[in-house]
């Protein structure tokens, strides 16, 4: 049997908080053996909703209580600072403490991201950790990275996210020399912004990825490349406009075989066919956004999400955990800062 994944998910956090953050938890030990989740938040309110699920294995499902919830609206510092027993703090802390292998929250996105680098802390040599959500493609699945964590990214910082990216997508997904691109308004190297200009010949010049170049937006669906780097505020309107173009095609698509009795008869003979590849750029199939480059794993899923992104996101702690992420990047930075102290000795 796998080693025992022990989970903490904010049973407070998100628009559909308690009801599916606890549904996940109780899908997920139905459904895993080696998982144990640690739900966090108002004692009576998660027990009450437990209570609608006689079956589960209730050894493997505990409640911490935490009195308080962070409001998404609330400045994330501030909120860190002054409620230290809300859901977040209470899970972060776990993690910190080496209770728990990882916090899953649907909360706030700041509380989130301040809380995972001020309570769980950065690995050392690490600049800025990012969010990295797979996103479905033609080919499987891209890590679009970074989507909200660092808006004013500098080009030392995306050059480490292409790094971690590389890691997590040859070990997470199993992908061999992952290949790496830069967002851009165009495939020549000379074009771009002030940032993509000054980091794309650091990516190039970055002997341990497999930089290809390049993305623009229109080619990131077709699965160009595994590790799609830009700062977080070009990733998170990459991510949004991704999610709600492909919304929009799926209500539009279900519209057009209702129109007439054909269009219902074509319809019933294509279902099978057609929800499989619906489901493969299903963006809640894959979990949420982990924050790389952390001590521990933080990660982030979206504040509507239902029991089932939820629970990916719980399976995806465990993969996380087993594949030793964390300390393959601890390993990776190590050797890399090794390295570099070498080339500034020889020089001098």
């Amino acid at each position: 049997m796998s080693e025992m994944v022990k989970v903490v998910v904010d049973a407070m956090g998100g628009d559909n908080a308690p009801e599916e953050p606890v549904k996940a938890a109780v899908e997920a030990v139905k459904e895993k053996e080696n998982i144990q989740v640690i739900l966090t938040g108002v004692q009576d309110v998660i027990e009450a909703e437990l209570r609608k699920y006689p079956d589960y294995p209730r050894d493997r499902i505990r409640v911490v209580h935490a009195s308080q919830v962070i409001e998404t609206a609330e400045p994330p510092v501030m909120a860190i600072q002054k409620k230290k027993d809300s859901s977040i703090v209470v899970g972060l802390n776990l993690v910190k403490k080496q209770e728990a292998d990882a916090f899953v929250s649907s909360g706030s996105t700041g509380a989130v991201l301040v809380g995972g680098q001020v309570i769980v802390g950065r690995i050392k040599g690490i600049r800025r950790p990012p969010l990295a959500p797979l996103i479905p493609t033609a080919k499987g699945v891209s890590l679009l990275i970074d989507c909200g964590a660092n808006v004013d990214a500098r080009p030392d910082h995306l050059v480490q996210f292409a790094q971690m990216g590389s890691i997590y997508m040859e070990n997470v997904v199993g992908i061999k020399k992952p290949r790496v691109a830069i967002v851009n308004n165009g495939a020549e190297e000379e074009k771009g912004n002030a940032l993509v200009k000054a980091t794309f010949p650091l990516l190039k010049a970055c002997k341990d990825i497999n930089f290809i170049g390049s993305i623009e937006a229109r080619d990131i669906p077709s699965g160009y490349a595994d590790v799609v780097v830009c700062e977080a505020f070009v990733g998170n309107v990459i991510l949004k406009l991704y999610e709600g173009v492909g919304a929009t095609l799926i209500s539009m698509i279900k519209k057009g075989m209702m129109t007439n009795i054909r269009s219902k008869m074509g319809a019933l003979m294509v279902k099978p066919a057609l929800k499989e590849t619906l489901k493969s750029f299903d963006a809640s199939e894959y979990g949420g956004a982990p924050l790389l480059g952390l001590k521990g794993l933080v990660v982030k899923s979206h504040g509507s999400a239902r029991s089932v992104e939820i629970r990916h996101a719980i399976f995806q702690c465990e993969q996380f955990k087993e594949e030793k992420i964390n300390e393959k990047i601890e390993e990776f930075i190590a050797a890399e800062q090794k390295a570099q102290a070498e080339e500034k000795s020889e020089k001098k």
